[in-house]
């Protein structure tokens, strides 16, 4: 006999069966990222061991849920008045429709607690349709091509009156483990949908959750390994809330498929937030003014390894109260507030950004800035890239007023590629800007009161392309400081959108050619193709014949407008045009 059938009448992919009886389940463990479990320094292991997935088919209970009856026979099972009490670890296989009854694990035994679903439907008008009270913990296992249903009321009458409990369609008092490809579907129309005080695993499995208030909660600890989640919450999607120990309140993602609308955050830790992989459609509508609702928040520190993410939110898309260091993925991201925040340091190694709407694009609050690979566009109403800008803990536009200007941070940029295009600052660093590598193209204010470059500090540069175009009210270049040169242009009037900016060489090989998405009047430039002792001529308008990218012009033919100026470069930063130096202080 095939064991998987035994174990949930039905084949389960994931299961695979041994002559001794023994039931194993597939835990969906990977490869972790590898800055998994070096990254999570300050929290501790979880519940999951290899043996929480692996019975003796033969030691399976059935119970039979017919409407308002239960069959069954066990002596570790008692049914009284539509609640169905479990008082001994083992494994309980559950199938079949209970009409306002509830499943109730209390056992003190030391062993675990398997609740096999096998396509159940279960409603309580008046409590959690399961409710874990007492054991060493639980696995809540279901079954391959099985759909099961748990729909709790609007009024619930507590076991526990004095801390209001239980207070979710599942509810449990203990660790909870999750897994099997079956789905689940939660109708909580009282508060939570799952709810656990300890730690929370999901191997696997199909979770649709309507919850008038957060959609799972695992509150020690949530590690995912694998599923399909569509989340609808009133409040907070997914969170880890432990804010009693600091090795606890996070949560960890290996992989899978979330679609979450959230009035709160979307994705909650207290502490560390860490996703390998995973999908991501996220949504949040929630008034930040009022409350919290970004898309994936943490207390501590948030690192993603890899992912596809579209966030769609009303508060900061990727927010931490702490670091953020993203090494990996696609994002689309449109956020009312910023689109990357975070109050201490921010890291992006790689990825693939399109940040179409933001407040500021990326802000990292009292803590440097480092940008070392990736594609970025940004697009910003106040400030494409913000650095110590003000950390303010929420991060949505609660501008104190407090200086945290400091020359001990900086703007690191050694590689990738950025395009901002910023009502605000282009690029605003409350300290220093240090670019190795990479290119840098800025679509800066029309506004005399902001400017492309907005620095407190010097602005050092030593490699890679600039390209900043704003308005010169003012504009800034970089540092004579830099080892790489620079030039700052600024016109005697206002350009159009609509008009090319050219550098060439006095023998006519192009360096550069740019059409600003907006109207400038300044524009910096620097690029290792500029030599000292080199005389260029600055050209405005005209027409290219070559591809387009951001507005930067490659492979074809610049057909000469007017000839603005001519120059020759004698120091690091060379100013052409008017009585404007190039390098004003910034606005802030």
């Amino acid at each position: 006999m095939v064991l998987s059938i035994a174990a949930c009448s039905g084949s389960d992919s994931g299961l695979g069966g041994e002559d001794n009886g023994d039931e194993n389940v597939d835990t969906g463990s990977g490869d972790e990222g590898e800055n998994g479990d070096e990254t999570q320094t300050n929290n501790s292991g979880t519940h999951d061991a290899d043996t929480d997935y692996t019975w003796d088919a033969s030691s399976v209970v059935d119970i039979t849920l017919n409407g308002t009856s239960v069959q069954e026979s066990s002596d570790d099972v008692n049914v009284s008045d539509g609640v169905i009490t479990i008082s001994g670890a083992g494994n309980y296989r559950f199938s079949g429709t209970l009409s306002n009854g509830q499943i109730l694990v209390n056992t003190d035994d030391g062993e675990i607690v398997r609740l096999i679903l096998n396509g159940v439907d279960i409603t309580n008008s008046s409590s959690a349709p399961i409710y874990i009270k007492s054991a060493e913990k639980v696995l809540i296992y279901l079954c391959e091509n099985t759909s099961n249903k748990l729909t709790d009321g609007s009024s619930y009458d507590y076991d526990d009156a004095e801390d209001e409990e239980p207070n979710a369609t599942i509810f449990s008092k203990e660790n909870l483990t999750f897994a099997g490809s079956g789905s689940l579907t939660i109708d909580a129309n009282f508060n939570d949908a799952i709810n656990t005080k300890d730690g929370l695993i999901i191997v696997n499995g199909t979770y649709t959750i309507d919850a008038v208030d957060d959609g799972i909660r695992g509150k020690d600890y949530m590690l995912i390994k694998k599923g399909s989640f569509t989340i609808n919450a009133g409040d907070d999607g997914i969170k880890s809330d432990n804010d009693k120990d600091e090795t606890l309140g996070y949560i960890e993602i290996e992989d899978g498929k979330f679609t979450i609308e959230a009035t709160g955050d979307a994705i909650k830790a207290e502490t560390d937030l860490i996703i390998t992989y995973g999908e991501f459609d996220i949504t949040t509508s929630g008034d930040p003014n009022l409350s919290s609702a970004k898309g994936l928040k943490a207390g501590v520190a948030e690192i993603i390894e890899d992912g596809i993410f579209a966030l769609d939110c009303t508060d900061d898309a990727i927010h931490s109260n702490g670091t953020v260091t993203i090494n990996n993925g696609e994002y689309e991201i449109s956020s009312d507030d910023d689109g990357i925040h975070s109050d201490g340091k921010l890291v992006i190694e790689g990825g693939i950004f399109d940040i179409t709407k933001s407040y500021e694009g990326v802000e990292s609050g009292e803590g440097n800035l480092t940008i070392s690979g990736g594609t970025l566009h940004i697009k910003a109403s106040d400030d494409g890239i913000n650095l110590a800008g003000g950390g303010d803990g929420s991060g949505y536009h609660n501008d104190t007023g407090s200086d945290y200007s400091s020359d001990t941070y900086c703007v690191y940029i050694s590689g990738g590629y950025i395009y901002i295009n910023a009502t605000g600052d282009g690029l605003d660093a409350n300290g220093s800007v240090s670019m190795t590598g990479g290119t840098l193209l800025i679509d800066g204010p029309t506004s005399s009161g902001n400017s492309a470059l907005d620095y407190d500090g010097s602005f050092y540069i030593s490699g890679g392309t600039l390209l900043a175009a704003g308005s010169s009210g003012m504009a800034q270049a970089t540092s004579s400081s830099s080892s790489q040169y620079s030039v700052s242009v600024t016109f005697s009037s206002t350009k159009s959108s609509s008009t090319l900016f050219n550098i060439q060489t006095s023998d006519g090989e192009e360096i550069v050619t740019y059409k600003p998405s907006k109207s400038y009047q300044s524009v910096v430039f620097s690029s290792s193709s500029l030599e000292k002792g080199a005389s260029y001529s600055v050209y405005s308008g005209g027409s290219y014949s070559g591809d387009e990218t951001d507005g930067l012009y490659s492979g074809g033919t610049y057909t000469s407008g007017t000839l603005y100026n001519s120059f020759t470069i004698s120091s690091m930063v060379t100013s052409v045009g008017s009585s404007n130096n190039g390098n004003n202080p910034g606005g802030h």
